[in-house]
């Protein structure tokens, strides 16, 4: 009986892990398939997916509110505007001048790279609205006042350069060290690069 009782523990065990793998698979064809072409060829793993940086967000493209600043280009997604507006500032704080928070649909992925000297980064926006990747010495708010929470705008934000859902960008080679971008136009969207020759990457 306990015989039995372990053949059918490693029998659901097995299951489980293959139904995990095919959920994987779907999520990620999902991915491609929904988030525009130009990320068709980000992967999962792999070590030039450390020279590829998506700009995501969830918008519900049949929430009207979208459309005076822009629309949502997204073929699926679930943040309606008043819910984006309410993850604006920590709960924790006075709402008047609370920390900015801002919602976490709306970010880079990954949010730390690190790359080798020569090599460039491809930027791609795989969400439905449009955001910047600028380069900026200290983060510090975006070009949209209402968004940026009691943040000082980076002075970098006044040329940003805005990518357009399903737009593509690249970065050429930078020099070695620490590179912080941000979205200007939704400045908690952030990310790291570090920058190092061959021998020192990791």
């Amino acid at each position: 009986m306990q015989r039995q009782g372990l053949v059918l523990a490693t029998a659901v065990l097995t299951l489980l892990a293959a139904c995990s793998k095919d959920a994987t698979t779907t999520v990620q064809t999902r991915a491609t398939s929904t988030d525009g072409a130009g990320f068709a060829s980000l992967k999962a793993d792999g070590e030039d997916n450390n020279r590829k940086i998506a700009m995501r967000d969830a918008c519900d493209p049949s929430d009207p509110a979208w459309a005076p600043t822009g629309g949502c280009l997204l073929k699926r997604g679930d943040v309606r505007i008043t819910e984006f507006g309410a993850y604006l500032r920590s709960p924790l704080t006075i709402p008047a001048s609370g920390a900015l928070i801002g919602h976490p649909a709306w970010r880079m992925e990954p949010s730390y790279a690190s790359i080798e000297s020569g090599k460039s980064l491809r930027i791609v926006n795989v969400g439905g609205r449009t955001h910047t990747f600028t380069e900026v010495r200290v983060f510090g708010g975006g070009r949209v006042l209402p968004l940026n929470v009691g943040l000082a705008p980076a002075p970098e934000c006044a040329n940003a350069v805005n990518v357009p859902p399903g737009g593509s960008a690249e970065i050429p080679q930078m020099g070695d060290g620490v590179h912080n971008f941000e979205c200007c136009i939704h400045p908690w969207m952030r990310a790291t690069v570090r920058v190092s020759s061959e021998r020192d990457a990791t």
